[in-house]
């Protein structure tokens, strides 16, 4: 009897064993989901980490490329800063990249620079590397320590590659500062913008090729950030004054040229007795070159007529010009000094960069500016106007 209660209770034990087995084959479990028991409920969480299979990347690559253009090499770099270095092949399939044409003294470029820096702050962790081509408009900024103070100055921490010889620009079919290309974890140029604004758009493509980046590789979602503080902010519809090179390869807005004999040559410019809107005159005496204008000898002016809210002059001087700026015939007030123009309505140009002369607050309008150089030696480029 006792052998029997045995064997029935053995049978019992079987069976609940196995309906156990049973019922737990019936769950069903997601891919990438868990499931973690806490301390008072059943928590569930999401495993982001899940890569794209080889089969679908490829392709997604195969409907890329009849699209889009694939990314171009960095050619022929005559140095880097913030980095040893770098290669784009080295970064595709691995990182977004953001390619960013610029040159230090471009007013343009420098009000993109707080876009660009927080860009990079934000989502250099998260898959992205700004890359800033760095391709000189003139030649002081082909050397190599001055762009590197540049960078210093303006907070550019992210890699820079200097292309004096234009080699990449040129590989990039690009014409203009600034331009950005945008290119993907597959290494194509899906996006590209001329100039400053349309930051959103573009932090828009850059949060949209990250989370692509993500779905390839595995990760989280990126999300949007807000504007950078610092950032400038132009009204360009009432901005009616164009870019004025001050060297005879683009001064098409001098008006008081005494010969072309004069070109590369020193003359005597005498000013004239009224300056039209957006033009521009020299007195004294000037060499003019291809480049820049430059004050030989004595004192001179330049003075330009021109429609805007701020005024800069690329300009820079070997042993240091000093200059009065007067605004519409009177030294500048200090409330419309630029922040290179001293509280006494004076500025002294030495390194050559680019020197804010003008800042009328936002507001918009016509005005003439008369530089009144009191020693030889400046060499002045251009003027640009914000």
């Amino acid at each position: 009897m006792i052998y029997k209660q045995k064997i029935l209770a053995l049978v019992i034990l079987v069976a609940i064993a196995g309906a156990i087995f049973w019922l737990e084959s019936r769950k069903t479990e997601r891919p990438g989901v868990s499931f973690e028991a806490g301390e008072s409920d059943i928590e569930v969480r999401v495993d982001n980490d899940i890569a794209m299979s080889a089969d679908e990347r490829e392709k997604r690559i195969e409907e890329k490329s009849s699209k889009y253009e694939k990314a171009k090499e960095i050619s022929t770099p005559d140095g880097f800063i913030n980095t040893d270095e770098i290669k784009v092949a080295d970064l595709i399939g691995k990182k977004v990249i953001l390619v960013d044409f610029w040159t230090y003294s471009c007013i343009n470029c420098q009000r993109t620079l707080p876009y660009l820096n927080s860009w990079h702050d934000e989502y250099s962790d998260k898959g992205l590397v700004v890359l800033g081509v760095h391709t000189p408009e003139f030649e002081f900024e082909k050397d190599y320590d001055n762009v590197k103070k540049a960078a210093k100055k303006f907070g550019v921490e992210y890699p820079v590659i200097l292309d004096n010889d234009y080699s990449t620009w040129t590989a990039y079919k690009n014409r203009y500062w600034p331009r950005k290309y945008l290119i993907d974890i597959d290494g194509f140029i899906v996006y590209d913008h001329i100039g400053e604004g349309s930051y959103d758009e573009t932090e828009k493509k850059i949060v949209e090729l990250l989370n692509e980046r993500s779905e390839t590789l595995g990760g989280d979602a990126v999300a949007m950030i807000d504007m950078p503080v610092g950032a400038q902010v132009v009204d360009f519809s009432k901005v009616r004054s164009p870019e004025t090179y001050l060297g005879y390869g683009g001064s098409q807005y001098l008006i008081n040229l005494p010969s072309h004999s004069c070109l590369d040559n020193p003359c005597d410019f005498s000013k004239p007795l009224s300056v039209p809107l957006n033009a521009y005159a020299l007195s004294g005496k000037w060499n003019m070159k291809k480049e820049e204008a430059s004050l030989v000898d004595g004192q001179g002016e330049i003075v330009i007529r021109f429609s805007a809210s701020k005024v800069n002059l690329v300009a820079g001087s070997m042993e240091g010009s000093k200059a009065e700026i007067l605004l519409d015939g009177k030294p500048i007030k200090a409330t419309f000094a630029g922040s290179d123009v001293s509280s006494d309505g004076t500025v002294i140009f030495r390194e050559h960069n680019l020197y804010n002369l003008v800042d009328l607050g936002g507001k918009y309008g016509e005005h003439e500016l008369i530089i009144r150089i009191l020693e030889p030696g400046i060499e002045a480029f251009a003027f640009t106007f914000g």
